[in-house]
């Protein structure tokens, strides 16, 4: 099996996306593993592009966990979540004779489920950046070497620009293993690119490092083909401009009222990711007023998991935010699990209440962030700006619902909402709005 393996902490679902979709191109059978899935597992597993069919993914699945019961006992368990999905990767992608699989990580890269090949093609490491900390460590120190654990001896690797802390870890891990580790540069920004977002030129440009290598290594194309001072292949050029990635900066109308409402999804979850989201949402909101006569108002529609910290996200986003000349009027805040998929009676207040705290703490982090800057701006301009208004709600279809009752009683006014924080919550909203 040729694989092309990737870890990082932003960008690497994005860079598997692209090379999956260049490899494509090239007649080559793929095979994608992606984590997470936004609304059905199936997504995880890509066949040519396409994620697996329904009865596919039974078959391969009983198969899977039929043959791992069998060898269980008190002292060997079943693999957790994630191992029996990289393991019935491999299963699939075997079975289906692909020609290449492209691997993301889903967590670090020395201990993760996918480390388990021996001898990839070629590996690669995009952005590095703080995110699961309390496994990977404290330090881009620490983080670097959990993701440099992928590099395996003599397997060519590609990485792009990193911070001197991290980038000095990947350069004594690489040397050790007598591995070439090569810095690249992002694509030109005159390449059109399939997903979207000022960013996204890193990831490609990483993306076309690990194809080129990799078509090399099995002689379909030659160095000179190659070359980009001569320009892309066309073949390059097709893959990247229609890479599609769910979740990443993604504009979806509203199912019910697609002329009022406008969702604008993207799953960024760390500080990094953050400011790179709030710059593709301002360029979009930017772009839609030059467009559209319709006064259009900014809503953040926000959540993330506890083991984040919100402290670092929601200041990153809002400055960057505002930096660009994009002011949330308001901003909703709903639970990390929606209300309407947990199990059990949801008439319990209290408990509901109680499970709602976590919100009510980016509720009152918002709510400091603007008085912060009502105060800055009173003493610069005595008018100030209106008001902001931050809500909390019990679940996800509560928090649509209630946006959807505002649009119907301000038709002259489109909401551009932006939902980001999670992809689980990105995913929540797909998962509704397409009932």
């Amino acid at each position: 099996m040729k694989i092309i393996h990737v870890a990082g902490t932003k960008g690497k679902g994005s860079t598997c996306t692209f090379a999956e979709s260049i490899l494509r191109c090239y007649g080559l059978r793929t095979g994608l593993f992606t984590s997470p899935h936004l609304i059905d597992v199936r997504e995880r597993f890509r066949l040519n592009g396409i994620e697996i069919s329904q009865e596919k993914f039974v078959n391969y699945f009983w198969c899977c966990f039929h043959k791992l019961k069998e060898k269980t006992s008190n002292e060997v368990p079943m693999p957790t979540y994630f191992c029996f999905l990289a393991l019935l990767a491999f299963k699939i992608f075997t079975t289906e004779q692909v020609d290449v699989v492209i691997l993301e990580v889903g967590l670090g890269g020395r201990f993760d489920a996918t480390n388990v090949i021996q001898k990839p093609v070629v590996c690669g490491i995009s952005s590095l950046g703080y995110d699961h900390m309390e496994i990977l460590g404290y330090t881009l120190a620490e983080i670097a070497a959990e993701k440099a654990g992928i590099f395996k001896s003599g397997v060519p690797a590609f990485t792009v620009a990193q911070p001197d802390e991290a980038m000095r870890v990947l350069n004594e891990k690489a040397s050790k293993l007598e591995v070439n580790l090569q810095v690249v540069e992002p694509l030109d920004s005159s390449q059109r690119l399939g997903l979207q977002g000022e960013h996204q030129y890193l990831n490609a440009g990483l993306a076309v490092a690990l194809c080129s290598t990799f078509l090399k290594e099995i002689g379909i194309e030659d160095k000179n083909g190659l070359d980009q001072t001569n320009g892309l292949p066309e073949k390059f050029i097709s893959g990247l401009s229609n890479a599609y990635l769910m979740g990443r900066a993604m504009i979806v109308p509203d199912s019910e009222l697609p002329e009022e409402i406008v969702y604008y999804l993207d799953g960024a979850h760390s500080p990094e990711s953050m400011e790179a989201c709030a710059i593709w949402f301002s360029k979009q909101i930017k772009q839609n007023q030059e467009r559209n006569q319709k006064r259009s108002e900014q809503i953040l529609l926000f959540n993330c998991m506890s083991v984040r910290d919100p402290s670092l996200l929601l200041p990153r986003l809002r400055s960057k935010c505002i930096d660009q000349g994009v002011d949330f009027k308001r901003a909703v805040f709903v639970p990390n699990v929606s209300v309407y998929n947990q199990v059990g009676s949801s008439t319990n207040v209290g408990t509901r209440v109680e499970s709602m705290s976590w919100q009510f703490g980016l509720q009152r982090i918002w709510e400091s962030l603007a008085r912060g800057e009502a105060k800055s701006n009173s003493k610069s301009d005595s008018k100030g700006k209106e008001e902001e208004k931050s809500f909390v709600f019990s679940s996800l279809p509560v928090a649509v619902d209630w946006l959807r009752d505002n649009a119907r009683q301000s038709k002259q006014v489109r909401f551009q909402v932006l939902v980001t924080g999670s992809l689980h919550l990105v995913g929540d909203l797909l998962r509704f709005i397409k009932k």
